[in-house]
């Protein structure tokens, strides 16, 4: 019978969801496994061939959970809030709604189209308000509570409340804003109701928050770091700039130590927990005081992990955005101040921290005293100085810093010694601390060991500073100024935040008439008519971000249905956490590390067991693509002119620019030599008319040659694959294992259409096993011989060690080794074959259970089958061949039995006819043998 992959498929598909294969639901009687996958954006391009890697990969290793005797939970849903429905919103006026439910069922077709066991009776979207009820209430539990740092949790702000009336803030241990003034407990009653909530900001764990962000004016939105790409958002292209905005924020960095240690408790990849230790950025130094030279009164403060070199400092280095910056500008420097300013608002973070060569700044007229040594220090603005890192404020000690050694050669600042191991200064910042200090005042003749203690002693005598432990970790913005979103369960009253009540969850997007921002400003919810908390107080009009429906969704799939809680105890009880999550590193200081300081929030409550929610978390790598291009000629003036790229090292005076071409135009795509004949040069031109009327000079044959380079498959980059092109024409389980077989899962690696046909082949000859030469199923219940028997435990034990390594793709070649060797005996044989399509069936779902059903079992292979048992027996060998050498050099080999003693192996060598010659008349001085590698005899 032929190999028809695309009937078998609809037949499974079909059975799985009539007979609900793939339904879990808790069972004591089994140990559980949760496997999670990073859920998509559906976004309207639907999948290509790179997105299911990772979920190819979970599925395979969920089916050979079952088939060990777990119950698996392998769910899967969408965060289906973000920026792409809402741009196609503003474009079309398509309720972004209606686009999210659309590209919804194009991905959900895609998604059984390659065969995946999840669960859907779990699916969840977090646009779905019985969803976002419960993102809206997590949101409340944070604003109701405060972190304690004496019980090392967060705790109701009720509680802290109780302690105000009682004793003021006097003995508060508490996570705080650091300009929180101290209270009485008569202040505090003293207080309007209003103030005080205003008072309890300072404390709570959401909050709002006057804060710097990357605004980007064209989409109407506050931006991440990562949403930044050289300056312009990643979406559009559009610029971005630095703003003070009022923003939710979430305060994570109460938890910024549990954060960090947390990290040595789960297995993630190392590079990934470097990334989150980085980004936390635990720091341990001093806090210090710089009076203003015309206004005493006036500190700026700086914190530093390198408090022993107070005394090289000659100048010091704002934030642009630092609020003294337009106290401290005198007017003859206000100019290129403000001009410095606009220019730096421009850069985003990513940039600014990554600048290295261009050394740019602005003196502000201004000086500081140093407090040590009481010298002039002064006062400048520059970019590499972040407001939201630290204080925003930099004591630069050029001859410790490379940043301000550059900046003092710049401008012609003092670069002061302050150790005598310090060498070339003139030419490079020395960041040593061995040796003594010199120029430095109080600590003198000490080594850095003894300086550090002297020198925050000496600072918190005076009152000038103190030890600090410092975190580069900021809170977390918690604000779009978006449409399509969650909305934030709170109103305003009289310029005070408060929540709307629990019962009134969830709280809905209201319909606007646009999804722009209104004529004055306000976000896109300011447009909704009559949208008013108990028709008077104004909601809050910005939404929350992208993270936030992310940051808890694990626990909703344990228990979709339930209106009365985010998740049940039970349920929560019996699932635990995810043993094992797969997704892009990509997300390493986004959700990654928002998601976690959510669960050790839950944690903190009670609500959930674990304090963090993934065991083992593995990095898939890309599938790329290649990116085909051609070269249009720059110099050319008039005429636009494209030359073949083989020609031009013809012209090796013009400047050439690639222009990226649709893969779906060019011949013999992805290999050496692609290229656009006539049909293809116009469709280029069809969809780049701005190119009509070019010149293309081809070559000989008539071809525009490509340029090709492999990058990432992206819709920008036109190299996009559709999954669906390959499994019509190959089938699902074909193009999961040539997926899986490409390599390593962890590395990226090329989409090479042209390996596939190997895989298609192999899976044609395991399923011709099963029919005769007349294609009729024909499987024999003769005992199977030693040879097949050895080729299928082979595959059980290495499949089963490479599939526990996440080693796919050498499981594949066990699978192709084995049937290699079962080919040679022509085996059709039960005993074989059966054990063969379970182990296999968690690659080749489809064929796998057709072939099982063929061979006379009920119900499913991946629901009734079971992990055939290795038996080490049948990969014994009866006998060995050994090499027989005479003075260790090989003149003979024969086999002997395995079992056969050291003394049996020395005799029956002796008696070998062709070692005899060698032997003959001379004198065996000792034989040695090593049992099962090698005979050698001595002779003298």
């Amino acid at each position: 019978m032929e190999y028809k992959p695309g009937e078998i498929e609809k037949q499974c598909k079909a059975f799985w969801e009539k007979e609900g294969i793939y339904k879990v639901k808790a069972d004591p009687g089994k140990p559980k496994y949760y496997i999670l996958d990073m859920f998509p954006y559906p976004s309207g391009s639907g999948l290509h061939v790179g997105h299911p890697l990772g979920y190819i990969a979970t599925d395979i290793y969920s089916r050979y959970k079952r088939l060990k005797g777990f119950n698996v939970l392998h769910p899967m849903g969408y965060d289906a809030f973000g920026l792409p429905a809402e741009q196609y919103a503003i474009q079309t006026g398509v309720h972004p709604a209606k686009s999210t439910a659309e590209n919804i069922k194009r991905y959900r077709e895609q998604l059984d189209n390659i065969g995946f066991s999840f669960d859907w009776s779990r699916e969840v979207q977090t646009c779905d308000p019985a969803y976002y009820k419960w993102t809206q209430w997590i949101f409340m539990q944070l604003y109701n509570h405060y972190y304690d740092t004496t019980a090392d949790k967060a705790m109701p702000i009720a509680q802290l409340i109780r302690h105000l009336e009682q004793h003021g803030n006097a003995g508060v241990t508490a996570v705080a804003d650091e300009e929180t003034p101290p209270i009485t407990a008569a202040e505090w009653k003293n207080k309007s109701e209003g103030e005080q909530q205003l008072f309890l900001l300072n404390y709570r764990l959401t909050f709002p928050e006057e804060s710097y962000v990357n605004w980007c004016p064209q989409l109407g939105t506050v931006l991440s770091n990562d949403e930044v790409k050289d300056g312009v958002s990643e979406r559009g292209g559009y610029p971005v700039e630095r703003k003070l905005m009022q923003q939710w924020s979430m305060r994570i960095t109460a938890y910024a130590d549990r954060l960090l240690y947390g990290l040595d408790e789960i297995d993630w990849p190392e590079s990934l927990k470097e990334q989150q230790r980085n980004w936390i950025g635990r720091s341990q130094g001093a806090s210090v005081k710089f009076a203003l030279e015309e206004a005493p009164d006036t500190t700026i403060e700086v914190f530093t992990t390198r408090v022993d070199t107070i005394y090289g400092v000659t100048f010091m280095v704002l934030a642009p955005e630092h609020e003294l910056v337009t106290q401290l500008t005198k007017p003859e420097q206000q100019q290129e101040v403000e001009k410095y300013i606009k220019w730096t608002a421009s850069r985003s973070e990513v940039e600014r921290m990554a600048e290295v060569k261009r050394v740019t700044g602005a003196f502000t007229g201004s000086y500081c005293i140093n407090p040590v040594n009481g010298e002039k220090v002064p006062i400048y603005i520059a970019d590499y100085v972040l407001a939201g890192y630290g204080t925003g404020a930099v004591m630069a000690v050029p001859s410790g810093d490379q940043r301000d050694w550059n900046f003092a050669k710049h401008f012609g600042l003092p670069i002061v010694q302050i150790l005598d191991a310090q060498q070339n200064l003139d030419e490079v910042a020395d960041a040593t601390k061995e040796g003594q200090y010199v120029n430095s005042g109080l600590i003198n003749g000490l080594d850095y060991e003894a300086a550090i203690p002297k020198l925050i002693s000496w600072l918190e005598e005076k009152g000038m500073g103190r030890g600090k432990i410092q975190y580069r970790l900021r809170n977390a913005v918690f604000s779009r100024q978006r449409y399509w979103g969650e909305p934030v369960p709170a109103y305003w009253k009289d310029g005070v935040p408060y929540l709307i009540e629990e019962s009134e969850l969830p709280l809905v997007l209201p319909k606007v008439d646009k999804y722009l921002p209104t004529e004055t400003g306000e976000p896109p919810l300011g447009r909704a008519n009559d949208w008013k908390y108990k028709d008077q107080y104004e909601y809050e009009l910005s939404t929350m971000p992208g993270w936030a429906g992310s940051s808890w969704y694990w626990y909703r799939y344990m228990d979709p249905g339930n209106d009365e809680a985010f998740v049940s105890s039970e349920a929560v009880n019996y699932w635990q956490d995810v043993d094992l999550y797969i997704g892009g590193s990509e997300h390493a200081v986004g959700h990654l590390l928002y998601s976690r300081f959510w669960n050790h929030f839950l944690y903190d409550l009670g609500l959930v067991p674990k304090k963090e929610y993934a065991k083992k978390l593995i990095n898939q790598g890309m599938i790329q693509g290649v990116i085909e291009f051609i070269y249009l000629d720059k110099n050319a003036t008039g005429q636009k002119r494209f030359v073949s790229a083989d020609l031009i090292d013809q012209y090796p005076d013009t400047e050439w620019a690639q222009i990226p071409v649709h893969v779906d135009f060019v011949s013999d795509y992805g290999k050496d030599d692609s290229y656009l004949d006539k049909a293809g040069i116009q469709q280029f031109l069809d969809w780049r008319p701005e190119f009509k009327g070019a010149a293309f000079e081809t070559n000989e044959e008539g071809k525009l040659v490509t340029y090709s380079e492999v990058g990432k498959m992206s819709k920008s980059k036109f190299n996009v694959i559709n999954p669906d092109d390959v499994v019509a024409q190959y089938g699902a389980d074909c193009f999961r294992m040539y997926e899986m077989f490409l390599g390593p899962l962890e590395q990226s690696k090329p989409w090479d259409i042209q390996g596939i046909d190997g895989v298609y082949k192999f899976l044609r000859r395991f399923y011709d096993f099963f029919f005769d030469k007349d294609g009729h199923f024909s499987v024999s219940d003769d005992a199977p011989d030693k040879a097949e028997l050895k080729a299928l435990h082979q595959a059980i034990q290495k499949v089963e060690q490479d599939i526990e390594r996440f080693s796919f793709n050498t499981c594949i070649s066990a699978f192709m080794i084995a049937t290699n060797e079962l080919r040679k005996t022509k085996c059709n044989k039960r005993a074989i074959l059966e054990p063969l399509v379970v182990l296999m069936s968690p690659f080749a779902p489809f064929a796998t259970e057709d072939l099982w059903s063929k061979l006379g079992n009920s119900g499913s292979v991946h629901r009734d089958g079971q992990y055939p048992a290795f038996n080490p027996e049948y990969l014994k060998e009866d006998e060995v061949e050994y090499p027989i050498a005479i003075n260790g050099k090989t003149r003979a080999t024969a086999s002997f039995s395995s079992d056969a003693s050291k003394e049996d192996l020395e005799a029956a060598a002796r008696e070998l006819e062709g070692i005899q010659k060698w032997i003959e008349g001379k004198t065996i001085r000792k034989v040695i043998v090593v049992p099962k590698r090698m005979i050698n005899i001595v002779v003298g």
